[in-house]
Order: C-alpha cells, then structure tokens, then sequence
C-alpha cells in the first residue's frame, strides 16, 4: 500500500493505471493506496467488481474500475469502458484485470503486474507502456 500511496502522489491528470494480476494478488490494496496519495480516505475506496466503476473526489477525481467480470474486449466496449477512459481525462483512471482490455488502453499507461510469492508476500513489477511515466518510475525508485 505504501507504494501505490507513493505512486498517487505523483499521478497527474490524464493518467491511467493499468493493475495485473490474479484474484487475490493485491489489485484493490495496492488501489487503495494510489487514492490515498491521491488525497482520497482508504475507508472510501471499495472494490468495484460488481459496480463495475467507482467514483472518488481528491486531488484529482478517480476512476475505479474493475473489469474482473469482463470476458472480452466486446464485452467492455458493450460496458462502455471507452466513455470511462474519456470521462477520466480530467483525472486518474485506475483498472484492476486491465489485460482484459490491453487492445483499448491508450497509447502511454502505467503498468502495475502482481504476482503471489506467498501467502504474505507478492512482487510488484512496474513499467511504463508509452511515453509518459519514465520520470514517475524513476522517482518512485530513488531513494
């Protein structure tokens, strides 16, 4: 969480967030803890999955998608996900199962993959898709 609360702090408008990984891998925590460096409570921000889209006000308005019971890129089009990613230029958007949609990200996101380790443990790989977020990597990295 302390790294995605990190993270938020440096988002910007127009920025989107793309979370990978299974069920169970941390997707909405390590979410909680990018709208909290976004000004926005913890206690605020629930999982979206049956929702679809969550809407939360800080520094700069949130989009909070899951798209866990998207099957397809039909699927989320149907589900209007393009207006979402539109209605999120203002802001941030934040997809947890974001690879269910690769083909409809813009051309810059920043690519946040889980992986289980262990019960307590998960890796968190990071990577700039696009131009865009080099700068936000490399002071995420700094010491």
């Amino acid at each position: 969480m302390e790294l995605g609360r990190k993270i938020g702090e440096l988002l910007g408008q127009g920025s989107i967030v793309a979370l990978i990984g299974e069920l169970g891998c941390g997707k909405t925590c390590f979410a909680k803890g990018l709208c909290t460096g976004l000004g926005i409570s913890r206690k605020q921000v629930t999982s979206p999955t049956f929702t679809l889209v969550n809407e939360y006000a800080g520094r700069l308005p949130v989009l909070h998608m899951d798209l866990y019971r998207i099957e397809s890129v039909r699927g989320a089009l149907e589900a209007g996900i393009l207006d979402y990613l539109t209605r999120a230029e203002p802001g941030v958007a934040i997809i947890e199962w974001a690879d269910r949609v690769t083909p409809l990200l813009p051309d810059s996101y920043l690519e946040v993959g889980f992986t289980i380790t262990s019960v307590r443990r998960r890796q968190v790989t990071l990577a700039s898709v696009g131009a865009g977020y080099s700068r936000l990597l490399d002071e995420v990295s700094a010491p």
